[in-house]
């Protein structure tokens, strides 16, 4: 069993930055593949970005992109997800998922173990 934990959530204004965190269990995570997913008030899970095991290969939404990055640590157990210029449809709660020994994708199905989520709140 993989325990997925988020963290780095918070409010934050229109234009700013966060840093969120997802951490892993096992001592195989630099075999995990990770995405983020994100899940606003009253709408489906969407797909934020993913990064595949080596770390060599990197997805983002187009919602995202030139925004958002992911980068992994393995030494750490973390997968980071830094979010610059956030708008208030950002907006959401964030979770991590991780699928060890599997192939990043953009389907939150294609992953095993996710956390409990982090909330991102952008004011305008």
């Amino acid at each position: 069993q993989v325990q997925v934990v988020e963290s780095g959530g918070g409010l934050v204004q229109a234009g700013g930055s966060l840093r969120l965190a997802c951490t892993a269990s096992g001592r195989t995570f630099s075999r995990y593949a990770t995405g983020w997913f994100r899940q606003a008030a009253g709408k489906e899970r969407e797909f934020v970005a993913h990064i595949s095991w080596s770390g060599a290969s990197t997805d983002y939404a187009d919602a995202v992109k030139g925004r958002f990055t992911i980068v992994r640590d393995d030494a750490e157990n973390t997968v980071h997800l830094q979010m610059n210029n956030l708008k208030p449809e950002d907006t959401a709660v964030y979770y991590c998922e991780v699928e060890p020994w599997g192939r990043a994708t953009i389907q939150s199905s294609g992953y095993d173990y996710w956390g409990q989520g982090t909330q991102v709140t952008v004011s305008s």
